[in-house]
């Protein structure tokens, strides 16, 4: 409901909620509800607070028409409301949500005014999760871990790299099957070699070292767990962020990019996209943007935000930061629906 990353804390002596400071959706609706608009924000099904899967039948099988529906059901709670106007609804979609929003648009073109696309994805899901998966950690290998080019990554200096360890957490068990012990602290740098040597599969880590090669070892490795993530076990219950069921009915859709054409003339398009966004990255707003003007939609815009990450905070090239929504991008977004008449708003992740 409000997008929270990062657990909400208890505080032991009051009981009081305290929240991370990454809650996008809570953000947006306070900044615009403080100022006349009416908001609706709702729940993804099966989940409850602290990204506690309720529900995981629910959350397994959970797929991409079963949120699109969920979108429409919300919309239509909303218009259903004696203080909303009907004839001013915005519906607000952030990263996956930018899927949904222009579907809603297309298929109720006579109930939707505005749609603003946060994070925006243009192309298959399969195409960002493969640039999430493989190709932006083996771009950071080569860009910054191989500092002699040779085309070797040292897995002692990606495991302490924080930015890596994000990732993948500790490189040589990503690496490694079966693994029963790691290497202790204290062992030597000598034996500490040796041990790593002998743990990692001969499949990545095909000249037997400690170094891995990045294009040889570790992109095949990647690759493969990329793959591994469609492949539904069954009577496996699906406890992650991806399940395959729903990844597999994302990577059957038609892009983003084939779609965003068919949005009416009549409806509004905002999209905001931070140029460090490491999730969405912002040549997919480019291309939405080229293919709005391409097809002559009367009413589009696109803003883009310097050194601001997925979340629309402060964030490196190579990683979002966990924080708030910086405040001109809530100005922003205020300004435009205002300009545009719209005192409705709906929000969909």
């Amino acid at each position: 409901m409000n997008e929270t990353l990062g657990f909400i804390r208890i505080d032991n002596e009051t009981g009081t909620e305290i929240y991370p400071p990454a809650r996008p959706f809570f953000q947006i609706a306070e900044y615009l509800s403080e100022r006349g608009f009416v908001v609706l924000k709702y729940g993804k099904r099966g989940i409850g607070e602290n990204n506690t899967i309720l529900d995981s039948n629910v959350w397994g099988n959970l797929t991409f028409n079963d949120l699109k529906y969920d979108a429409e059901k919300a919309l239509d709670v909303l218009i259903q409301q004696p203080e909303v106007d009907a004839n001013r609804i915005t519906v607000l979609g952030h990263s996956e949500s930018t899927v949904i929003a222009p579907r809603i648009a297309i298929d109720n073109p006579d109930k939707v005014k505005n749609i603003v696309l946060m994070g925006a994805v243009a192309q298959n899901m399969s195409k960002i999760a493969e640039l999430q998966g493989v190709s932006l950690p083996l771009l950071y290998a080569k860009e910054v871990l191989d500092h002699t080019h040779d085309g070797l990554l040292s897995l002692q200096e990606a495991n302490k790299n924080t930015v890596f360890s994000t990732w993948f957490g500790n490189l040589t068990l990503f690496l490694t099957q079966n693994i029963t012990n790691t290497t202790s602290e204290t062992t030597t740098n000598t034996s500490t070699q040796s041990s790593l040597s002998q743990q990692l599969h001969p499949k990545y880590n095909t000249n037997t070292d400690v170094y891995v090669d990045i294009d040889k070892e570790l992109k095949p490795k990647l690759l493969e767990n990329f793959e591994s993530h469609l492949v539904v076990t069954s009577g496996e219950k699906c406890i992650g962020d991806a399940c395959p069921i729903w990844l597999r009915s994302e990577y059957a859709l038609q892009p983003n990019l084939n779609i965003i054409g068919n949005v009416s003339s009549n409806t509004s398009i905002l999209i905001l996209q931070g140029e460090n966004d490491t999730q969405t990255s912002v040549q997919q707003a480019f291309l939405l943007q080229q293919k709005l003007t391409d097809v002559r939609h009367p009413d589009h815009i696109l803003i883009t935000y310097p050194n601001l990450g997925h979340l629309f905070y402060p964030s490196s090239q190579w990683l979002t930061g966990l924080g708030p929504i910086q405040q001109n991008v809530l100005r922003d977004l205020y300004s435009w629906l205002e300009a545009h008449s719209g005192f409705t708003f709906v929000s969909t992740r």
